[in-house]
């Protein structure tokens, strides 16, 4: 008897190539997370700050549809482009900002032989995808030709050249630790050992660099509406808006599913456990993600937030001496031969 073949359009969608940007870690779950995460800092927040929260929007769920019903609104509220923007940047710049943020996932491995783009350097790739995303985002604050918008993009762009440095060191200094730049070997390589164990100097400069890439608080500095109405996203309404407020969820997705691959086994288990097959590779790296994204939302409900001199103080003096310190320890363990 031939052997069952499944029907051409599912076949297609579960080709790596196919269903990591669209299906996971791509677009339709990127979406559902995004939801989620949103609806979790929400409540998370109110229940540190003793007040209750999304409520109403099904009910019974702790208002867990709220998310959806603002997006709803957003999608069908009236689009307001003022006369005096750079209408090109102004309507495009968003949807650009967010197709940057996405687009790293398609260097993501979610097993050792499924994944979109097979790579020496997917590290690299997936690091150089990342960090193009904020220069778009200055664009996007030019083009509204208004002063908090302006005001709210140059103190990103200060934030950026303080955290990029960092987030490039750790990398840098777990590639020395595993000699590859390959995620799939990176990931592997921690079947006995996770990196955090391994260099918890990378792990927390790495950590705190992803709060400052994702606006994260206490680093929500660029969109401080407090000071400066509402950073960068001022001028914007309906959907473009959502699609600003997404970008940074978006990145924080995305940088905690690297996270997940370098720091925290990738779909190992714990260490001393099987190793994962079958579907639990992909479902072992979304788990993870998501607690790693529930402890940076969670960091709304504790911190102040920092002023622009103190988050670009932290970067240069703090992220940038601990992430070299990194380095250093990755090159003492290899150079001892404790690993290697």
């Amino acid at each position: 008897m031939s052997a069952l073949v499944a029907p051409w359009p599912i076949s297609l969608i579960l080709e790596p190539e196919v269903f990591i940007p669209l299906v996971y870690p791509g677009l339709v779950v990127l979406t559902l997370t995004l939801l989620g995460i949103i609806w979790l800092e929400r409540k998370l927040t109110a229940k540190v700050q003793r007040r209750y929260g999304p409520l109403y929007v099904a009910r019974k769920l702790g208002g867990a549809a709220q998310p959806m019903a603002d997006g709803i609104k957003f999608v069908f509220s009236e689009q307001i482009i003022p006369r005096n923007t750079d209408k090109l940047v102004f309507i495009f710049g968003p949807l650009l900002l967010f197709t940057f943020s996405i687009l790293p996932v398609i260097g993501i491995p979610l097993s050792p032989g499924y994944t979109a783009i097979a790579s020496d350097i997917s590290l690299l790739i997936v690091v150089a995808l990342v960090v193009i995303a904020p220069i778009v985002l200055l664009m996007v604050a030019w083009g509204s030709n208004n002063k908090f918008s302006l005001i709210g993009g140059l103190r990103d762009g200060y934030l950026m050249i303080s955290y990029e440095v960092p987030i490039i060191l750790s990398i840098l200094a777990m590639a020395a630790l595993y000699n590859s730049l390959d995620l799939i070997e990176i990931a592997e390589a921690q079947a006995g050992t996770w990196g955090i164990f391994l260099n918890p100097l990378a792990a927390l400069a790495f950590f705190a660099a992803m709060l400052i890439a994702t606006g994260r608080f206490p680093f929500e500095i660029a969109e401080a509406e407090t000071e400066i109405v509402a950073g960068w996203t001022t001028e914007y309404s309906s959907a473009l808006y959502m699609s600003n407020m997404g970008t940074s969820y978006t990145r924080m997705y995305v940088m905690a599913h690297l996270f997940t691959l370098v720091f925290l086994g990738g779909w190992n288990p714990l260490p001393g456990f099987l190793p994962a097959s079958g579907l639990l590779p992909g479902l072992m790296i979304l788990v993870k993600s998501l607690a790693v994204m529930g402890l940076m939302v969670l960091l709304r409900s504790i911190y102040p937030r920092f002023r622009v001199d103190q988050g670009v103080r932290i970067g240069w003096h703090k992220l940038f001496t601990l992430s070299m310190a990194a380095i250093a320890l990755s090159v003492l363990l290899v150079a001892s031969g404790v690993w290697g």
